[in-house]
């Protein structure tokens, strides 16, 4: 094999269809358009939701609802997730770094603790928001709460 003598495969190359040539090759006249309408013109794109000039979808239906463009959205975790994390990883102080890495966080997520479950273990926590509910059981088993 040399570099002269390489060619593709067969079958693999095919020459360009040439349209708008003449009534002998075939794709002559209309070029392969059909007959009239705007998709035989050039320049033609069809609009985004354009439905063939009926009343399209977007504007058939109604606006409705609110986006809030203050909201804050927080990642929830449990106590459970807490005795969990306190029980495997033998720690008193959990914080956002400690949930991330445990993976129960994404990196640019806040966190809220949430009261489902029960904690045991005397916990230092340390988080973005609590639930009413959490901050009594938390105090109840001896820990502390620490907001960020």
């Amino acid at each position: 094999m040399k570099l002269n003598n390489l060619t593709p495969a067969q079958g693999s190359v095919r020459n360009e269809k040439r349209v708008g040539r003449g009534p002998g090759s075939g794709h002559g006249k209309t070029a392969c358009r059909g007959s009239n309408g705007a998709k035989s013109r050039s320049g033609y794109s069809k609009k985004i939701g354009f439905e063939g000039g009926q009343m399209p979808i977007q504007r058939r239906l109604p606006k409705f609802g609110f986006k809030n463009p203050t909201r804050v959205e927080y990642k929830a975790v449990n106590l459970s997730a807490l005795q969990t994390i306190a029980d495997k990883f033998n720690v008193t102080e959990i914080n956002v770094d400690v949930l991330r890495s445990a993976g129960f966080a994404g990196k640019n997520d806040l966190v809220k603790i949430l009261g489902n479950g029960t904690v045991t273990a005397k916990l230092d926590v340390t988080a973005d928001a609590f639930s009413a509910s959490a901050i009594k059981k938390i105090e109840e088993a001896g820990g502390k709460v620490t907001k960020l």
